[in-house]
């Protein structure tokens, strides 16, 4: 079986790892991937068309002045599909490229043709519902992370699947910061706040300057505090620049033990995305931050229609999780935010005990974890689309 994968960013190329590792261990007559995605979907065997962070663009601000060179990559994707002919097509979020690249294969579709899933199903519940008509017309199937998304797409036709959340399985329940700790000499007791400038160079050049401000003032008035600034390694020079001069700075882009070095906060402020999801499971104490252009924003205000930014907000309907956005995104503010949860207390405590609603939330429908789900979903969407004799879930060995 050929499986050719897109994932545009850096949470995407989180989901297609455990994705590829699912898929390998259910389909038993081998499964071989081509496409697109990060160093962690390589480590599985995907050797990337092109490098994944030239997709990591978000608004139109930020789009347009690589619209020339993201056109001239939906085009090459799309031809590198029909040159390959996979039998299966799964597109993982970014669906402003990944829907461009499927409506291209399909108009110039080879004879054979492929099976058509996303993965990660657009707000269409926050913004611009109509897309779920659309969607269903340009797949043959969508895997959820929330279990309030598959109506949407099925009331249009679409087969999908509430498969849950694969942060569940990224080790951040039971993990430890112990070691992480000490590796930079940070005693039990000193309070630790996690700086999170986003996965893109947008994020950081917007947020630099007010987490570094929101940062100093912190220190001032303690003068112990300790930061820790996980990142990507194509924004990390922009993240240390946007620190630099600022005591007990700690930088890092071992994505491998993020479980680990959450475990170490005591309280994070995070640009907001899947990262801030990622807090709440671990539960970490947070507050979110963000900006975008004036022109993004002034568009996307007008069009969303949900009351919050923040997943875990969304899904217990309420502000759980302090949210500054645009023009309430200041260093004050933030630094009157997080200050509460770098100490024990009552904000501590009741934020996490919401976190333990939010991860029952985002388990999926059965016990298995959510990329199994997700894997189980795209064979059985497979096997009922062909006429191949297939077994579908086959048992790991």
């Amino acid at each position: 079986m050929k499986v050719y994968l897109i994932a545009g960013e850096a949470s995407g190329d989180v989901l297609g790892s455990f994705l590829m590792k699912s898929l390998r261990a259910h389909a038993p007559q081998g499964v071989t991937f081509y496409g697109i995605g990060g160093k962690l979907m390589e480590a599985e065997g995907l050797r990337s068309l092109f490098p994944v962070h030239e997709l990591s663009v978000m608004g139109i601000a930020e789009v347009l002045p690589r619209l020339q060179k993201i056109l001239a990559r939906i085009k090459e994707t799309a031809d590198h599909i029909r040159g390959i002919d996979p039998d299966i097509v799964i597109t993982i979020d970014a669906p402003d490229f990944c829907f461009r690249v499927v409506r291209s294969v399909q108009k110039q579709a080879a004879a054979k043709r492929p099976l058509f899933i996303h993965y990660v199903a657009p707000t269409v519940w926050a913004w611009r519902p109509e897309r779920a008509k659309k969607i269903a017309d340009l797949y043959d199937g969508i895997l959820c992370l929330f279990p309030f998304e598959p109506p949407f797409f099925q009331k249009h036709g679409l087969p999908a699947g509430y498969v849950g959340h694969p942060v569940m399985e990224q080790g951040y329940v039971d993990a430890s910061g112990a070691a992480v700790r000490a590796e930079f000499g940070i005693d039990a007791e000193t309070p630790v706040l996690g700086l999170m400038f986003g996965s893109r160079e947008g994020e950081v050049a917007r947020h630099g300057a007010i987490l570094r401000e929101a940062a100093e003032k912190l220190q001032a008035t303690n003068p112990q505090l300790h930061f820790l600034a996980p990142t990507l390694p194509h924004i990390e020079s922009a993240v240390r620049q946007a620190l630099s001069g600022i005591h007990n700075v700690h930088v890092t882009c071992d994505s491998a033990r993020k479980p680990e070095i959450f475990a170490a906060m005591t309280a994070a402020v995070a640009v907001s995305g899947t990262v801030a999801l990622e807090l709440a499971v671990a539960n970490v104490p947070h507050v979110i931050a963000y900006r975008m252009s004036p022109l993004t924003y002034q568009i996307v205000r007008r069009l969303v229609r949900v009351r919050f930014a923040h997943l875990a907000n969304i899904l217990l309907n309420k502000g759980v999780v302090p949210e500054f956005i645009q023009d309430e995104c200041t260093a004050d503010n933030i630094v009157a935010g997080i200050r509460p949860f770098l100490k024990v207390g009552n904000d501590v405590d009741n934020q996490c005990a919401e976190f333990a609603t939010v991860r029952k939330l985002l388990n999926g429908k059965t016990k298995e974890p959510p990329s199994v789900q997700a894997a189980q979903f795209v064979l059985e969407l497979y096997r009922q689309k062909t006429d191949k004799t297939f077994v579908p879930y086959a048992k790991a060995s």
